[in-house]
């Protein structure tokens, strides 16, 4: 079977498939799940029709809970439901979950899992919220990619419809739900051939019906209740065998291997990983480079969460393995392990597997980056015996010291790949022109593509680092770009924060940067450990004032579009005629709505930046001559981490600060307007005495942000 492909994030796809099998949507707009909803939306106010040849109707309602209830009473009505949400707005959807689950209604939940607020609030992804909904009843299917959010999601709704149990289809918020890839895209057609419209049928029959009345919701006492939630038992035994009717059917279609759990590597692996979401592709990456070397590890992919089915984990896991690391995407405190962890030491227990030795990790809270370093650590702690029995990577824990030691880890993304990096302010229209790039480049390409894009919690206002790869194979890189081909800083208020920008750039890369300094007032603003880097490393540099050029054009302060006409000039992905043609095309589709007079206003910075080279505003400037006469005289910032608070600069990368600086003072309260909340945002690491005024920055995930300087009293 042929698809059309397409370049999309994880929650259109979502939408995609779910919108095949709804017919009534009751949705509440959540951060990372909304696009879902708001796609629905506009595709049935469009009058796309779905599977059964009906627009889907669409309801707004005023929050999660009423969401919830909705689509509760939708199904009780006969009509295929679903909904999509995340994080808090998924708890309040319990109570209905499991009047929905109770009641044997097939509705699905689409659910971009994200943290919850603990000591503090998170929008960011992890599995918090799914694992809270493992009592409700509802069965769980995870996917890992773009590519499986498309392929599976159709066995939710179809196990959903046969089985009669509800389903929570779910993937990683952001990681999945907002990383661009190019996709393979289902036809309705061939959804529709897979619906057993017997079931459909037989659940409409069901529906409520003044015509054929009859009692639920009732009450009962304990001489029935009990017997009455056995009963279900059948139900949700059949469960896994529906999914993998379907499952066979899609790989039928498709030609693909998906299984309740699938495994990647040796087929004679000693030490094995069981995991799910978008972890499993970092590790598979991993995986390919140490079987090139010699290596027997494997990973296990745990697709059908619950009901789960331990003889099939078992069965997964190849025979020779001794060691297996879970990890998990979630915390429970006070618990002897999380909840895949203790899944999988029952499902050993309970199938005679007594050899095997089970620990358990916990990675990513909060979207944390995970690094093939992470990976690496664990198969090598598994091989030299230094695992804890419940441990955690991607992060520093000098505290409980419960942290893998993660080494500095080779590349081991697909030879060739192009990486690119843009450095923007959220609002400046950076992200928006990124995604069109990276669509233009897979829909108009033989090229596989991805985008990420890391946000600030502010989103207006704070900073966006774009993380883009495009190439001739497959992409599973699914964490941030640290070392790019191509990095563009657009804001030049970054340059002058000391961001460590520079040192983002591979060596012989290039680097555009967005001002209107002359050459001395580049090498002013630039630091002496950038200004080194580049130098050494003969990163080819370029300056653009896209600021002027926006204003010869009359779009004022938007850059948007000059600086993505200046990636595809130095990237040389596309002939300039081409990239032009899209890039104007794709302007036309994002400002439609806005009026021709903003298309065109659009359109217009295109031309002269891509084709009218000699009057680029462009310079390969003379700095780096300047530079290596220079190299002597300058100082070089340490590029380690300090080993305490008073030697931290403006430079350090907060990703790397350990647990042990946390709890001491920065969760402390902090009065008066002068200072950042934490909840948002984390103090600038520069060197806090009492009664010194210093500046603050507000911050990423990842780095600090270039939030205007402000006068901050630290206590």
């Amino acid at each position: 079977m042929e698809r059309k492909f397409k370049s999309m994030d994880g929650n259109t796809a979502a939408a995609h498939v779910s919108y095949a099998f709804t017919e009534v949507a009751a949705i509440y707009p959540i951060t990372p799940s909304s696009p879902m909803a708001d796609y629905v939306d506009q595709w049935a106010a469009a009058g796309q029709k779905n599977i059964f040849g009906n627009t889907v109707t669409v309801s707004e309602m005023q929050a999660e809970s009423g969401a919830a209830g909705a689509v509760h009473g939708s199904l009780n009505a006969g009509a295929l439901t679903t909904t999509y949400t995340a994080s808090q707005g998924l708890l309040l959807m319990i109570p209905n979950m499991y009047k929905i689950s109770g009641e044997l209604l097939p509705g699905v939940f689409h659910v971009s899992a994200r943290a919850l607020a603990a000591h503090a609030l998170s929008i960011f992804g992890d599995h918090s919220d799914v694992m809270a909904c493992r009592q409700t009843g509802f069965a769980m299917l995870c996917e890992n990619s773009v590519q499986e959010v498309m392929d599976l999601g159709p066995v939710a709704h179809l196990a959903a419809i046969k089985g009669r149990v509800p389903f929570l289809n779910f993937f990683d918020g952001f990681r999945t739900s907002h990383e661009i890839q190019k996709v393979a895209v289902w036809d309705y057609k061939d959804l529709a051939d897979m619906v057993d419209m017997d079931a459909v049928n037989a659940f409409r029959a069901r529906a409520l019906n003044p015509e054929h009345p009859t009692m639920r919701g009732s009450h009962q006492n304990g001489d029935i209740y009990f017997q009455n939630r056995e009963a279900a038992n059948k139900y949700y035994d059949a469960v896994p065998a529906i999914v993998e009717e379907y499952m066979d059917k899609i790989n039928a279609k498709l030609g693909t291997d998906y299984k309740l759990f699938n495994y990647y590597g040796a087929e004679d692996a000693d030490r094995v990983i069981v995991a799910m979401g978008s972890f499993c592709d970092v590790a598979e990456e991993v995986i390919d480079y140490l079987l090139a070397n010699g290596e027997k590890v494997g990973l296990v992919k745990v697709r059908l969460y619950r009901p789960f089915v331990q003889e099939k984990l078992v069965e997964a896991i190849p025979a020779t393995a001794k060691m297996v690391a879970v990890l998990d995407r979630t915390k429970e405190p006070g618990s002897l392990g999380e909840p895949l962890y203790l899944d999988v030491v029952s499902s050993l227990a309970n199938c005679g597997k007594d050899d095997v030795k089970v620990f358990g990790g916990r990675y990513g809270l909060g979207s944390k980056d995970t690094t093939p370093a992470s990976v690496f650590a664990i198969y090598d702690a598994m091989k030299e015996g230094t695992i804890k029995r419940q441990f955690t990577v991607g992060i520093v824990d000098d505290v409980t010291n419960l942290s893998l030691e993660e080494k500095p880890a080779p590349d081991t993304s697909p030879e060739g790949t192009i990486n690119a990096k843009f450095w923007g302010l959220g609002g400046d229209g950076t992200v928006g022109a990124n995604k069109n790039s990276i669509k233009i480049i897979g829909d108009h390409t033989d090229k596989y593509v991805q985008a990420y894009f890391q946000y600030d919690s502010k989103k207006t206002g704070g900073v966006t680092v774009s993380h883009l790869r495009f190439g001739d194979k497959p992409i599973k890189s699914s964490y941030y770009i640290n070392k790019a081909d191509f990095v563009a800083c657009h804001v030049p208020a970054y340059i002058t924060k000391h961001f460590p920008i520079a040192r983002d750039v591979k060596p012989g890369g290039t680097l555009l940067i967005n001002c209107a300094w002359t050459i001395d007032e580049l090498s002013h603003h630039l630091d002496a450990a950038s200004k080194r880097y580049i130098a050494k490393n003969n990163i080819n540099l370029y300056t653009i004032d896209a600021i002027g050029l926006a204003a010869s054009v009359g779009m004022g302060k938007r850059t948007n579009t000059v600086l993505q006409s200046a990636f595809f000039a130095l990237a040389k992905v596309l002939p300039a005629e081409d990239a032009l043609k899209y890039m104007k095309d794709a302007a036309t589709h994002s400002y439609l709505k806005k009026g021709q007079d903003i298309v065109d206003m659009n359109h217009r910075p295109s031309m002269p930046v891509l084709q009218q080279s000699s009057r680029l505003t462009f310079r390969l400037t003379g700095l780096m001559r300047l530079m290596k006469r220079q190299m002597s005289s300058w100082k070089v910032l340490k590029s380690s981490f300090p080993r305490s608070r008073k030697s931290w600069n403006r430079s350090t990368v907060w990703m790397a600060i350990p647990c042990r600086f946390l709890p001491s003072w920065a969760t402390k309260t902090v009065h008066s307007n002068r200072a950042l909340p934490l909840m948002k945002s984390a103090v600038s690491p520069s060197v806090f005495r009492p009664g010194h005024r210093t500046s603050a920055y507000s911050a990423t995930s990842a780095h600090m942000s270039a939030r205007t300087q402000q006068s901050v009293r630290s206590r």
